[in-house]
């Protein structure tokens, strides 16, 4: 068994890692980042950040690529069109997504946090870089903020100010597209913001937004707003893989001093883990710290470290709590890996289901209320009918009606039915059926939806008659 942790005083239990003892917010200045792991980030960042903005110009079939249109009720999720009728599918979609969600945290911790979330690419991959960029690392920009206004003072902060502006808005932009479309936007840019001012005045107050998060509020969205993030408590374990610090190899901790037999553990205590963390946090205080997104900025500062002064690298690394007390490997499958595995198996097996029979359109059928039936001399009734179809796809459909249920006709009252592409149609028929086909006064009747030669969708109806 590994030694115990040897720290300071636990004050840093009492309170988050950017807030003092008075209550007031700590400005982190983390140091630039450098390693193997954070090259990898980039390139992984580089990907997400070209997939995110080139995402509103991608079409599959004609439809967006992901657009969720809140105010007209219309969700497109990988060029499939999705309606409120469809609300039940989207329901199942979160709950699969909910179980993966979990089932990835309890499986590989924050991963997502350090590598994936919009948050932390956009602030440590692109503002906090900018940032590098204009005021220099974190002992320039502590010596830049304490001197008094001057030139070189107003220059780099007017730049940074203007640099982080722009990038906002374009942000602003790439989000909006995702929500009312690239089409949309593109009338907002080329028509000008005086002919749409609502969707103008929402791009510039998600700017704002965006300007305040990236400059100002920063690591505390993470700490302080994010669920995820706080809700990591509940699903991790200690089976989970984490950013961890090898107390056994490193404890106790010391300074090393030149010409000394060294007796005390790998840790030299040269604070580099600590400058380098974007959350201002000590992961030497121990895994699963609330602050920690597992960056690996700490990993890459401490195997710089190792190579140095010769120790191997590892000491702080991707492992479990229960590898790095017991000495051993971390294991993916436990039995609570294999529960959740079994739930999303289930689900994913449902929501591809759903998926695959769900029809292209979605049909209402009611009898025009106020209106009985009518008899006519050829011995037939008829009952009036009012029909409202949704269209899921992104073409256009020419509309036919049959009744599917024995024999009979239907007579559409004016034009012909079209259902234009994403959109809905709705009109007025006549159901005739003999009356020797019907029984009793309230028969059920099945009417089908044609498109060309092809069924989209059917629906059952009430059709009354005279008691015989």
């Amino acid at each position: 068994m590994a030694s115990k942790i040897q720290t300071a005083p636990d004050e840093f239990r009492d309170h988050i890692a950017t807030v003092d003892a008075e209550g007031k917010r700590v400005w982190v200045y983390p140091k630039k980042p450098k390693g193997n792991l954070y090259d990898y980030r980039k390139w992984v960042s580089y990907a997400l950040l070209a997939l995110l903005f080139a995402g509103p110009f991608i079409k599959i079939n004609g439809l967006p690529l992901l657009m969720l249109n809140v105010v007209e009720r219309k969700f497109v999720i990988l060029g499939v069109l999705f309606w409120p009728q469809d609300f039940f599918i989207l329901v199942l979609a979160f709950l699969a997504l909910t179980v993966f969600i979990i089932l990835f945290t309890v499986v590989y911790g924050r991963i997502f946090c350090g590598w994936v979330c919009p948050q932390t690419i956009f602030l440590e991959m692109v503002f906090r870089r900018i940032e590098y960029a204009i005021e220099g690392d974190y002992t320039k920009q502590k010596a830049l903020n304490k001197m008094p206004w001057n030139g070189e003072k107003l220059l780099k902060k007017s730049a940074k100010t203007a640099v982080f502006l722009l990038i906002s808005f374009l942000i602003a932009n790439t989000f909006l597209a995702y929500v009312i479309g690239i089409e949309e936007l593109q009338k907002i840019v080329l028509e000008g913001p005086v002919n749409h001012l609502v969707g103008f005045s929402t791009l510039m107050v998600f700017t704002g937004i965006f300007y305040w998060v990236f400059a100002y509020f920063r690591e505390q969205v993470c700490t302080i707003v994010c669920p995820y993030g706080r809700l990591q408590g509940v699903m991790l374990d200690k089976k989970s893989l984490v950013v961890a610090y090898d107390y056994g190899r490193g404890e106790p901790r010391a300074k090393l001093r030149k010409g000394q037999v060294r007796t005390q553990g790998d840790c030299i205590d040269c604070n580099q883990c600590v400058q380098v963390c974007p959350t201002g946090i000590d992961i030497r205080n121990g895994a699963q710290q609330l602050e920690c997104i597992n960056c690996t900025a700490c990993i890459d500062a401490c195997n710089d470290i190792m190579r140095m002064i010769d120790k191997p690298e590892g000491l702080i690394r991707y492992d479990s709590e229960e590898a790095i007390a017991e000495g051993k490997k971390w294991t993916l499958y436990t039995p609570r890996v294999l529960g959740y595995t079994a739930i999303l198996v289930l689900l994913l097996s449902a929501l591809t289901t759903l998926l695959v029979v769900r029809d292209d359109a979605q049909a209402t059928i009611l009898r025009t209320p106020g209106q009985l039936y009518q008899k006519t001399e050829q011995g037939t009734v008829k009952n009036l009918y009012n029909i409202s179809v949704i269209n899921k796809t992104n073409h256009e459909m020419p509309l036919t009606l049959r009744l599917l249920s024995g024999e009979g006709s239907i007579q559409v009252i004016g034009s012909d039915l079209v259902l234009p592409a994403q959109g809905m149609a709705e009109g007025v028929f006549f159901a005739e059926i003999p009356k020797d086909q019907l029984r009793g006064m309230n028969s059920k009747i099945e009417i089908g939806v044609y498109y060309g030669e092809e069924l989209i969708t059917k629906q059952d109806t009430k059709f009354l008659a005279p008691a015989r």
